[in-house]
């Protein structure tokens, strides 16, 4: 079993982790945009870098935050002007899965 990318960088790196959850944390807590809003952007990034665990860790969170289906594919497909196929590819296809369930 592969351990969590995650897990492995609080481990190795504790100091760095936490900080890094520290921004994290500054970021989630800003008040500029809605939790919506705000995992639909992380989902588009992602996307556009091909980072599907990352999208699969995120379209829950988005959906348990009002997202539709919809909403979630037009976040990465909004990737394609930016980054061609790539994230369109690896990442719809996981992401729509998940509200298939």
């Amino acid at each position: 079993m592969q351990q969590n990318p995650m897990d492995v960088f609080l481990k190795e790196a504790p100091e760095v982790a936490a900080a890094f959850n520290g921004l994290i944390m500054s970021l989630v807590a800003s008040k500029g945009l809605d939790v919506k809003t705000k995992q639909l952007i992380y989902i588009a990034m992602k996307a556009s870098m091909g980072d599907e665990m990352a999208v699969r860790a995120h379209v829950p969170m988005a959906k348990a935050a009002g997202a539709t289906k919809e909403e979630v594919v037009d976040a990465i497909l909004m990737t394609l002007t930016v980054s061609g196929i790539r994230g369109v590819v690896t990442c719809l296809p996981g992401a729509v899965k998940h509200f298939e369930e």
